[in-house]
Order: structure tokens, then C-alpha cells, then sequence
């Protein structure tokens, strides 16, 4: 988040830090509950439901530089399994922890009067905006980490059936006949012939293995 974005204080991933004011080592204890945001997780695999309810502990201290933020979320995610594809429930514990810099100071605590030519130094750094920050990328950074990449309904999950695509937990026994392919071919013409071309096959074959007797 850079310098001077706006922030709305009604967001309840707004935090407002005046209480610490800038007093090294005055600490804040929060816990709240909120609604998850949108699209919290890995899209199409794993998230939290949006307006699903997410709990926060938090720990907010004031050093020199600017207010660390170090806190758990918690949550249930929801997601499908990789293998069989049915839904799988996650209950989620993801931790955090990032340094919300004051605008006006160095990484070192010291107060810039003058603001630097080279922004480099600010990408990536998240920013205190008139004593607030946005836990949201926090949040939202934390709760893919903590999510598996392949959700499965049990480690032992043995998914689904290659031919048929049933579900195999279902039915441990479920198997198919080993068809030969030499003869698959053979079997589905004999599937779509009508009893007379059969007859008139079986006449035929009889009537060489006569002249093989002859």
C-alpha cells in the first residue's frame, strides 16, 4: 500500500493505531470478528466464502519506524477435492505478522524532512495513512499460505474410477472385466449383427470346415 492512499475507516480490515500513539514498545491487544472479503483464497481451488465470518487476534506495538502488526486469522474454508471432487471443508489458522511503516521515516525510525527522489526504496513496504492501516493484504497473503494448492477429502483418498468415473471410497471392490483389445473389435461387430448375418456366418463357417474334412 503506498503513501497517501485512502483509507475508510468504516472497513473493518482498517485498523486505527492512535492509541499508541508514537511511543516505542506501547503495545495493543484487538480481537475482532469480521466478514471475509471477496475472492479470499486460491481462486477456483480453496477459500474462505465471502461474508463468512473470520476471527482476528491481533498484536499491534509501536517501534521506532512504525506499529508491528503480528496476528492470527481464523476461518473455514471450502473447496473440492482433487481427486474424487467432492466438496472438502478446511477449518484454516493462518498467521502474520508485517512492519506498517509512518510515512515520514527511514527503515531506521528517523524523520525524512525532505522526501527522497528514489521510490524504490518504498515498493513492497506497506504505509500508516493518518494513523490507519489495511490488514486486507495482509489477510489475504496469510490465508493462501496457510491453504493446501490440492485439497483432498482424506490423505487416503482413492479418487475416481478411470473408466466409469465413479467415486472408488464408495466402492472398494469396484473393478472391470479386463477386456483383450485384440478381440474388443470383434466382439462390437458381433454386437450390431442381426441373428440372420450371424446364421448365415455360422453356415459359412461350417460349410469350410466340411471341405476340410473332405
Amino acid at each position: 500500500m503506498a503513501p497517501n492512499a485512502r483509507l475508510d475507516h468504516r472497513n473493518p480490515l482498517v485498523i486505527d493505531t492512535h492509541e499508541l500513539g508514537r511511543r516505542p514498545g506501547a503495545l495493543q491487544r484487538l480481537t475482532r470478528e469480521i466478514d471475509a472479503p471477496r475472492d479470499l483464497g486460491i481462486q477456483g481451488v480453496i477459500g474462505v466464502p465471502e461474508g463468512s465470518p473470520v476471527e482476528l487476534d491481533l498484536r499491534l506495538e509501536s517501534v521506532m519506524e512504525g506499529v508491528l502488526v503480528t496476528g492470527t486469522a481464523r476461518a473455514t474454508a471450502e473447496g473440492e477435492c482433487v481427486r474424487c471432487l467432492e466438496p472438502v471443508g478446511l477449518e484454516l489458522e493462518a498467521d502474520f505478522q508485517e512492519m506498517f511503516s509512518y510515512p515520514d521515516a527511514d527503515d531506521r525510525g528517523r524523520v525524512i524532512t525532505e522526501p527522497g527522489d528514489d521510490a524504490e526504496d518504498d515498493e513492497g513496504r506497506l504505509f500508516i495513512e493518518d494513523g490507519l492501516i489495511d490488514l486486507e493484504p495482509l489477510l489475504r497473503d496469510a490465508v493462501v499460505l496457510a491453504l493446501p494448492m490440492q485439497p483432498v477429502c482424506q490423505d487416503d483418498c482413492p479418487g475416481l474410477c478411470s473408466e466409469c468415473g465413479a467415486r472408488l471410497a464408495d466402492d472398494p471392490d469396484h473393478h472391470h472385466d479386463a477386456v483383450d483389445i485384440r478381440w474388443a473389435a470383434l466382439q462390437g461387430l458381433a454386437g450390431t449383427m442381426t441373428d440372420g448375418e450371424k446364421d448365415e456366418m455360422s453356415g459359412a463357417e461350417a460349410g469350410v470346415d466340411e471341405k476340410q474334412e473332405k
